[in-house]
């Protein structure tokens, strides 16, 4: 990765930064779907035991994850300014990180998962299946952390395509083990959904392994000899990643809780026929958003890169180009929704209630996707420099103290029901991107100012 000048060469960057990112985000999605396809064919039980450990897992997942994204600010802009002397300590203190953080998420599940689980009331199935389902994937919870911050140390040097081979190639591994591990085939136990979770864990494990065989082969990479030159835990280095990570996971986990929120909410207020339809409006707006998701994670590398090397033009037209980027292309995909939405929920269900209703809640997504790009752009691009304080804070404020209550009192006061809780989603994620858009604003004034200050003064 190096600095450009032309408009020209930044879209060809920023696109051969993107476009890999986009293919593994989508690779991440279908290793998902194929859990959750492949338990529904055991049985229905097996299928609500894989959702209940999916949405207890993923809330912390992303926490986690986004407090390791911290590795790709900070990379990127130590590129950018030519100080590639410190990444190699740098990572090695977040591979530290990562395995104390794994850590805390298993003693938290031993103290925790079987009293949540508890208070759910589930059927004792599917209670049992929830349970084993996260006891096996926990096994591969401490490399998916590690080549999660080995993902960021490619990442940050805008080499993703290396991302993207490695979840490309896990994916057939994913879909061989759930085959194995579900279902009873090539000599290893029939474990129904519970299989899912260790099918996960060891594929966790894969991509772990070729992570690391990366920095050994890949020439870009070896000479930081990251699994060669080892430094003691420096807490002084922790702290500064997870005074950037830290916001950066609640942030995310405020965004992503939201749409958990309401699906229990739907689930207490309304019929299981309107949970449905719910649910496959937010299943195929979740895979669509992968892509303005994609787009947010490069203009955290471009803009990091360009900051670090005090590039803050070139930073606000990466900002522009992917922000705008993010916005048409989930434009161009309302278009497609508005006249093919009867036809994408009959891909999932043949019940024509359930198909009525999800158009009606496509439509509110039509709106709430505009908001959501804006907001995932301007947020990726903030974290380029750094600032995630204050949108840590506008996330919070947007999404639960605008976004449920609003949604919560609409949904039961209100003529519009169900679609209220859609409704609420849509005003916490427009006044996100508000707040967001503002506080590039006065981000980017305050570097520019700051370099111009510093060039005035020499001394």
């Amino acid at each position: 990765m190096k600095h450009v000048e032309s408009r020209k060469d930044k879209i060809q960057l920023f696109s051969r930064i993107l476009w890999p990112i986009m293919v593994t985000q989508l690779s991440l999605f279908a290793m998902n779907l194929v859990d959750t396809i492949m338990s529904g064919r055991v049985g229905t039980d097996d299928l609500a035991g894989v959702a209940i450990g999916t949405s207890i897992w993923m809330p912390v997942f992303t926490g986690i994850n986004g407090i390791l994204l911290a590795v790709t600010t900070i990379v990127a802009q130590l590129v950018g300014s030519g100080r590639k002397e410190h990444i190699t300590n740098t990572i090695n203190q977040s591979l530290y990180l990562s395995i104390a953080l794994a850590l805390a998420v298993l003693a938290g599940g031993a103290l925790l998962l079987e009293p949540v689980l508890s208070l759910m009331s589930l059927e004792q199935s599917v209670e049992h299946i929830s349970f084993h389902y996260l006891i096996g994937l926990s096994f591969g919870i401490v490399p998916l952390f590690l080549a999660n911050v080995l993902r960021n140390f490619f990442d940050g040097q805008g080499l993703t395509r290396l991302t993207m081979i490695i979840t490309v190639a896990a994916v057939p591994f994913n879909v061989l083990l759930n085959y194995g591990f579900i279902f009873g085939n090539f000599g290893l136990p029939a474990l129904g959904g519970i299989g899912a979770g260790y099918a996960t864990a060891v594929t966790f494990w894969i991509m772990f392994v070729f992570s690391v065989w990366m920095t050994f082969r890949v020439s870009a990479l070896k000479h930081y000899r990251i699994f060669l030159s080892w430094a003691r835990p420096s807490w002084k280095i922790w702290k500064e990643q997870l005074g950037i990570g830290i916001p950066i996971g609640l942030s995310i986990f405020f965004e992503s809780s939201i749409f958990s929120a309401v699906t229990l909410m739907m689930g207490a207020m309304f019929t299981t026929l309107t949970v449905a339809a719910h649910q496959i409006a937010l299943s195929f707006t979740s895979l669509i958003f992968m892509i303005p998701l994609s787009i947010s994670m490069a203009l955290t590398i471009v803009v990091g890169f360009s900051v670090g090397g005090g590039k803050f033009q070139a930073a606000r037209q990466y900002g522009r180009l992917g922000v705008w980027g993010g916005i048409g292309f989930l434009a161009v995909c309302a278009v497609f929704l508005y006249f093919s939405r009867e036809q994408i929920a009959y891909f999932y269900t043949a019940d024509r209630g359930v198909v009525l209703l999800a158009k009606q809640f496509f439509l509110i997504a039509i709106v709430y996707q505009l908001s959501d790009a804006a907001q995932s752009g301007l947020q990726g691009v903030l974290r380029g420099y750094k600032d995630v304080q204050v949108p840590f804070l506008i996330a919070l404020i947007s999404y639960w103290l605008i976004g449920i209550p609003a949604g919560y009192l609409l949904a039961s006061a209100t003529a519009l029901g169900p679609f209220g809780l859609w409704v609420g989603i849509t005003l916490g994620l427009t006044f996100a991107a508000a707040g967001f858009y503002v506080r590039l604003q006065i981000v980017q004034r305050r570097a520019e100012t700051a370099v111009h200050v510093s060039a005035a003064n020499p001394d």
